[in-house]
């Protein structure tokens, strides 16, 4: 198969843990062709999408610091004439984000695969998305009015406060009813109030760690990543400084990820992270979900592996 994957600077991965790294090494082991190309590589011309990509030759070199790719020559292709193509650019999640989905819903509709699917990219909001399975998350609003938030904050006491279009633990607070800087971090939010935010009630469990568990083909992954807060902060995000332990699924883990896989794997997402704290599940993830390599190398289990079996069995 050939199998393009839409990424970031290639000299940004951190081959020894990223998830997209993990997928190419396990399809290179098969004998499937690897391409690469960038978000700005795309383009729409003489009625088809296109994109200047390149092959991509993996070194073997994982280490820090270490080169683990050749490109070859940049060419134009069809998207359609690839197998599958993987749509792995991290957020943020901006309008050149959605006009990437426009072109590559159109390369869709001339015979492209693509992975996930960027109608399901674009509807699926990671952090507004849960509002479709209310009975499995905390009490949250989202709203950018300002006594809305206090009123929220007045009956909980401890509150969580998030941009809708972040990533990584980026700009989240949390704050306290006795807070002196509600107003400020309020006004910074919302920007002095022509912005949504989300704010969920703080959940005490988070110290056990944010649970990141992933869904292949509508099926959980049957270990998770908790990704436990260093002392002093309350977000577990790893690029935030948390610890990343794996554990088996709880009972109460794996009724969440099967009551959202089906449905979220019809709307073609076939790989999501759903974040679940305590027994609450607070995003689901969609536009490149990570934590592959942090599970199989603490766990055994081959997480890539699930997913290129995933792709060539509906290939």
């Amino acid at each position: 198969m050939k199998l393009a994957f839409i990424l970031d600077q290639l000299d940004s991965i951190k081959a020894y843990k990223d998830s997209s790294f993990a997928m190419m090494h396990e399809a290179a082991s098969r004998g499937h062709q690897l391409f690469v190309m960038q978000q700005g590589d795309l383009a729409w011309k003489n009625g088809e999408t296109v994109g200047f990509s390149c092959v991509l030759e993996l070194t073997g070199q994982t280490d820090i610091g270490s080169h683990w790719y050749r490109k070859g020559e940049l060419k134009e292709v069809p998207l359609q004439e690839f197998d599958v193509v993987l749509m792995r650019k991290d957020p943020p999640f901006d309008m050149e984000y959605i006009y990437s989905t426009y072109l590559l819903e159109l390369a869709e509709s001339q015979g492209a695969r693509v992975i996930n699917s960027p109608r399901g990219i674009r509807d699926h909001n990671e952090k507004f998305s849960i509002g479709k399975f209310s009975r499995f998350i905390p009490p949250t609003l989202v709203t950018r009015q300002e006594h809305l938030i206090r009123n929220f904050l007045t009956e909980h006491n401890d509150i969580v406060l998030k941009p809708l279009d972040g990533m990584g633990g980026a700009s989240v607070f949390r704050v306290h009813v006795a807070d002196y800087n509600i107003s400020v971090i309020i006004e910074t939010l919302t920007h002095y109030g022509t912005r949504m935010i989300m704010a969920q009630r703080h959940i005490p469990e988070i110290t056990q760690g944010d649970k990141r568990i992933l869904l292949i083909a509508g099926e959980p992954v049957p270990y998770l990543l908790a990704r436990i807060p260093k002392l002093g902060e309350s977000r577990g995000n790893l690029t935030a400084g948390g610890t990343g332990v794996v554990q088996p699924l709880t009972g109460h883990d794996r009724e969440i990820a099967e009551a959202l896989g089906p449905p979220l794997h019809d709307q073609g997402l076939m790989l999501v992270g759903l974040d679940v704290i305590g027994n609450y599940l607070t995003e689901i993830n969609v536009t490149s979900p990570t934590c592959m390599r942090e599970i199989t190398d603490q766990s055994g289990f081959n997480v890539a592996k699930m997913m290129i079996d995933a792709i060539e069995k509906t290939g």
